[in-house]
């Protein structure tokens, strides 16, 4: 009997420790992990430079409020700030739910400052921005919807990589157009380079907000620092969670500074956003992964390459999808058998959103399991 709601498919495997890019359950069985948290492990298990930080600052302080001066905060800040466009500001909170809640009422509240009557937010079919009821009103996506209804009013949804449906959703009430770069739990749907162009110039020609969304394909998982790099925009807004703190809950909000602006004291907060654990952790995964982001495009690419004999590959850097023709569920079953952890997207999509230490003979090792299962 579990104590648990019902909320999570969970797979019949309780993982005890981690070492590297390996998982190990209680019976001392070795896993190799493809998953990595769902894109959140960066830096792997057990990771020396973060457990360090980690036990250090639990014997210094926990939890301070944020009604008081934080360097932690502004640490961490720094560090995203200057790879960053352009000037900005961010706001910090524990998850990337949290971040695109964040982000929605930054965009209404910066329209509201000016007298503008401008709060709708255009967003993607297939995208995914999180389970809160903002964010999950954000989420195009029936099966997210059912159930919760009525959801928040302010969102109109648009075709991924078609301008036209994008421009027919466009009115006097629109503020922001809101999307990731590579949708990620929609099956690894990437953005086309003109697509994004176009995006951005609407934008500027209507007055209105970008946002993007960051919170699995930030922090180097796609081989830039931030993915929207790929791409030559430059957003106004991003939100970046998941791998940020390498398994410690963190998720933030960065704004260019005339939006940030918007948010003044009391219009938005969180108790435990941006406590010192958590910025610890994220100061050793922001300095640690900017160091990575040439051998992250080095091994995603051995890894797409080899993953092609399997069937089609969408993906950039370490955050790969394979398409495959059947649901991929009972793919991932076999796996775990054999000691490989994957994960199922879009029912029909393998993604693989590893740790970004692994090395090429992680991925081969990885490929000789797959080529038993598929």
């Amino acid at each position: 009997m579990s104590f648990l709601m019902d909320t999570y498919k969970r797979l019949p495997v309780s993982f005890v420790r981690g070492n590297g890019v390996y998982l190990y359950d209680e019976k001392g069985r070795q896993y190799l992990d493809l998953v990595g948290g769902v894109a959140v492990n960066l830096l792997g298990y057990s990771d020396e430079d973060l457990i360090k930080a980690l036990c250090e600052q639990a014997n210094k302080l926990w939890h301070v409020s944020n009604l008081y001066q934080n360097p932690w905060q502004e640490d961490v800040a720094k560090l995203l700030v200057e790879r960053f466009w352009t000037n900005a500001k961010v706001f910090f909170c524990n998850s990337g739910a949290e971040a695109n809640e964040g982000a929605i009422k930054l965009v209404r509240r910066f329209f509201w400052e000016k007298g503008e009557k401008k709060y709708r937010i255009i967003t993607f079919k297939k995208g995914f921005h999180g389970r809160t009821f903002g964010a999950m009103s954000a989420t195009a996506q029936e099966k997210i919807h059912t159930g919760f209804e009525p959801l928040l009013e302010g969102f109109d949804y648009a075709e991924f990589n078609n301008i036209n449906s994008v421009k027919e959703l466009l009115n006097k009430e629109t503020a922001g157009i809101m999307l990731e770069v590579i949708q990620g739990e929609g099956g690894i749907n990437e953005a086309d380079w003109g697509f994004l162009q176009e995006i951005q110039e609407l934008c500027k020609k209507e007055g209105i907000l970008l946002i993007v969304d960051e919170v699995q394909t930030g922090i180097g998982r796609t081989g830039k620092f931030y993915a929207y790099e790929h791409y030559g925009i430059k957003p106004d807004i991003i939100t970046l969670a998941k791998g940020l703190g390498g398994g410690f809950p963190i998720g933030c909000v960065l704004a260019r500074e005339e939006v940030a602006q918007a948010f003044k004291p009391g219009s938005h907060g969180s108790t435990f956003g941006g406590n010192p654990l958590a910025c610890v952790c994220a100061k050793v995964v922001v300095e640690k992964v900017s160091k990575l982001l040439d051998h992250v495009v080095q091994v995603g690419q051995y890894f797409k390459e080899r993953l092609s004999i399997f069937g089609k590959v969408r993906g950039k850097g370490l955050m790969l999808g394979l398409e495959r023709e059947e649901n991929c569920q009972e793919v991932v079953l076999k796996a775990l058998e054999k000691g490989l952890l994957i994960n199922c997207t879009a029912e029909r999509v393998i993604r693989f959103v590893p740790p970004l230490i692994i090395q090429k003979e992680h991925v081969d090792e990885a490929l000789e399991i797959l080529k038993d299962i598929l």
